[in-house]
């Protein structure tokens, strides 16, 4: 590489984020976008290094025009990376939160037996249901059922207690 080119891009780690930023408008004709100092000083040394050695081959600049053709990028995901159509919840719909992983799906039966007492959690969709009425937490029967607040997975058995 040039000797002279080598020195100017080693000088440029010693500039202001505005001069870089101004001598990126001189170099590209066009003010930066970005203010972060390593991208500056890599484009303008990229630059300078082009105009005084040389940009890419006219081969090379074809090359690289066929491989950013629109017209080959996907618009949608592979039908692999889609939820088939029996899925209850899309995996790319944002509009929710995304459902636990810890749970089971949905119409699942959960059972806990505490003292005689058998209790049955159905999994919906949305939720809970536990003796015919809704819940929005296992948590929230845990306490129904016991009186004290408990972590509902930990309660139906879903997860394992981590020690601190």
């Amino acid at each position: 590489m040039d000797p002279h080119v080598m020195r100017a891009v080693d000088e440029l780690t010693n500039l202001k984020i505005p001069i870089l930023k101004q001598r990126y408008q001189e170099l590209f004709g066009e003010p930066s976008k970005s203010s972060n100092k390593q991208f500056l000083v890599r484009r303008i040394g990229w630059r300078l290094q082009a105009n005084a050695e040389g940009g890419l081959s006219e081969r090379a600049r074809l090359r690289a025009t066929e491989i950013a053709d629109e017209r080959d990028l996907r618009l949608r995901p592979p039908r692999a990376f889609q939820a088939p159509s029996t899925s209850i919840t899309n995996p790319f719909d944002r509009s929710q939160p995304p459902r636990d992983w810890r749970l089971p799906p949905p119409g699942t039966l959960l059972t806990r037996r505490i003292g005689r007492r058998q209790i049955v959690v159905r999994i919906l969709n949305a939720g809970f249901e536990y003796e015919f009425r809704r819940y929005r937490s296992l948590s929230a029967i845990a306490r129904e059922v016991t009186g004290t607040r408990w972590n509902g997975l930990l309660f139906f058995g879903l997860a394992e207690r981590r020690d601190a």
